[in-house]
């Protein structure tokens, strides 16, 4: 039986239908298939189908969690799914099944939903953009023309075309908010190890990259984190402090917040001016809500010696994950294994020595001291997500264009995001309007280390007098 009102739901709200008995997982599981066969063809969203195993699983007994019964995307990089293929978007990795499910794997499941396949990815995760020669280019449902943003733009492609309601996505330099922003949905980059690394961690990026969701509502998002953030036993860090459930935290006043807010980034360059007028729009919403504005045009952050440490640490990291794949497949990449991003950035990163690794450590750790410390002055941060709105595809092509143009074009689009993974601070991308031509923007915003629940409260307050939810891409339903 046909479930019409599929995409009227978020996920929370066909959780609780499935546990009221009016509708079965299984016609849910028909419901997503039936979309992301609609969909995909125009969008590539979806670049891994488990449709049998996903029939299998909801005609079966699912764990009692919030998301019982819910389809359910994993992004095709560093999150293994057992008997999966994991590309990691690379040629290099072509044919490679994972063996077993991942702690964060695990948890997804044990929070009810029913996984249905793997989501696109740019090689590695490097690109802001979803575009690559191995898994091919990912378009945005509001306008195929334009990019779905990366590295999780199959994700938000997948969630923003109601093919899923919401679907896992990670975060390195930004990879979740970015394509939320772009394709208008909510990106939540929690804290640096909120949510589980597991026992095969090794610190991703020295742990710039953390994993969450994208979603179209606010109660998704704290729920997922819930379901998912609960402490490891062997972990090597202490545990997050949570007062109480994130959920619940969606129903806690907010307060009269001090909000600083900001357009300054790396480059000196002027964002796009419908994302200034959103910008403008927000600061002047938030002031109406009762928070307190103070205006930061400069942070005082040397950024290009921020940058440059994040190069060196992202650049050893880099290379020794490739060394690590060597000892896994049994052979060393070839040239043209990697396309040319990948491969640019592989050979830069052989090239470092122990003396710039080392510096680049202890000048992140120095330099993100002095970022955190700016965070007395105010609670929260607010800042555009992106410079531009989603640019067209094959602006930011990492197969076509030369890595050195490539890298200066995407620095005139993003520059936001970065500095909260350096940090480990959470980042909230909220869709808060929309360009001349009809397209998403994302207004971000930053909290203390640690501090989700002032987020979710903000992000909640804001769905509330601004909604979204009426708003949808051109390819939807």
């Amino acid at each position: 039986m046909a479930f019409a009102e599929y995409a009227r739901y978020d996920a929370t709200g066909l959780a609780h239908l499935v546990r009221k008995g009016e509708v079965s997982p299984r016609e849910l599981v028909e419901e997503a298939i039936s979309r992301v066969e609609r969909h995909n063809p125009k969008l590539n969203a979806v670049v891994y189908k488990a449709y049998d195993e996903a029939r299998a699983t909801a005609s079966a007994a699912l764990p009692d969690g919030p998301f019982k019964g819910v389809p359910f995307l994993i992004k095709d990089i560093n999150v293994p799914v057992k008997n999966w293929p994991m590309s990691n978007g690379s040629a290099y990795l072509k044919g490679y099944v994972s063996n077993d499910d991942c702690e964060l794997t695990h948890r997804y499941r044990r929070s009810g939903v029913v996984l249905l396949g793997k989501t696109n990815t740019p090689e590695f995760g490097i690109p802001g953009t979803t575009e690559g020669r191995y898994l091919g280019i990912c378009r945005n449902p509001w306008n195929p023309e334009h990019s779905s943003g990366g590295s999780s733009g199959g994700a938000a492609a997948a969630v923003a075309s109601a093919m899923v309601p919401m679907a896992h996505g990670s975060d390195g330099l930004g990879s979740i908010r970015i394509p939320a922003a772009q394709c208008g949905l909510v990106g939540l980059k929690p804290t640096q190890g909120r949510n589980p690394g597991g026992p095969d961690d090794g610190g991703r990026a020295h742990g710039f990259i953390v994993d969450h969701v994208l979603t179209r509502s606010m109660r998704d998002s704290a729920a997922m984190l819930d379901a998912t953030a609960d402490p490891e036993d062997d972990a090597p860090y202490a545990p997050l402090h949570k007062g109480r459930p994130f959920v619940e935290e969606l129903e806690v006043p907010v307060g009269r917040l001090r909000i600083a807010f900001t357009m300054e980034v790396p480059r000196e360059t002027p964002p796009h001016a419908d994302i200034a007028r959103v910008f403008e729009s927000t600061v002047k919403l938030l002031g109406e809500l009762g928070h307190t504005m103070i205006e930061r045009p400069r942070l005082g952050v040397d950024w290009r010696t921020l940058y440059r440490a994040q190069a060196c640490v992202s650049g050893a990291m880099f290379a020794a994950s490739v060394a690590q794949w060597t000892q896994i497949l049994g052979r060393a990449p070839r040239d043209d294994d990697f396309e040319p991003l990948a491969r640019a950035s592989w050979h830069s990163s052989q090239k470092l020595s122990s003396e710039q690794i080392g510096w680049g450590f202890q000048t992140l750790r120095r330099m993100t001291r002095e970022l955190l410390r700016q965070w007395r002055d105010f609670d929260v941060l607010l800042s555009p997500t992106t410079l531009t709105p989603p640019p067209k595809i094959g602006h930011l092509d990492p197969v076509g264009v030369d890595p050195r143009e490539f890298h200066r074009r995407q620095s005139y689009v993003f520059g936001y995001t970065p500095p909260a993974n350096m940090t480990g601070q959470p980042s909230l991308s909220l869709p808060l309007g929309m360009s001349g031509d009809g397209l998403p923007i994302g207004m971000m915003f930053t909290a203390r280390f640690g501090d989700e629940a002032t987020l979710l409260r903000l992000g909640r307050q804001l769905e509330e007098a601004a909604p979204w939810d009426e708003r949808h891409a051109r390819l939807w339903d």
